[in-house]
């Protein structure tokens, strides 16, 4: 069966993301935690870009940063960071009106499901960043969904 992700506009300040994957919360997490993974899924294909630079120091107070081509790039830093179940970030590219990022991840008979809220500090700080980056989370989270397949494989195998 095929997993579906959701998005859906929770409050005039918040949209919620919820996708069900066929792994256990521990891998689900590694894939957000290292760049190295976080580079195999992070960015839609069909967008035709790359991450050309993925440094993460995923801890409370840590740093990230994303460059992608054409000059874009997401930035901030790492509010919370629980193994395994949640992780809590700034988006501090959008400047005063950058949302704030949590994932978590409960999991249930070796699938875990993810809910990702992006809390903004104002319906107008919404309004303008839109749904499209929630919108490109279907295409994003299939491919996290094909690289837990692989992950789980080579896990079984070692």
């Amino acid at each position: 069966m095929k997993n579906i992700t959701t998005v859906e506009k929770k409050s005039d300040r918040e949209i919620l993301v919820t996708r069900t994957f066929n792994a256990p919360a521990r891998l689900v997490f590694e894939a957000w935690t290292r760049p190295e993974l976080m580079k195999l899924w992070w960015v839609p294909k069909s967008m035709g870009m790359s991450l050309l630079s993925c440094e993460m120091d995923v801890r409370v107070g840590g740093k990230y940063r994303l460059v992608f081509g054409q000059g874009m790039e997401f930035f901030g830093r790492y509010l919370e960071v629980t193994p395994h179940s949640r992780i809590v970030w700034t988006n501090e590219e959008g400047g005063e009106d950058g949302s704030v990022t949590t994932v978590t991840l409960e999991e249930k008979g070796g699938k875990t499901l993810l809910v990702m809220s992006e809390l903004y500090p104002s319906k107008e700080a919404l309004d303008a960043a839109g749904t499209g980056a929630a919108d490109a989370t279907h295409e994003t989270f299939t491919q996290l969904d094909e690289l837990l397949v692989e992950l789980a494989a080579s896990a079984e195998r070692s």
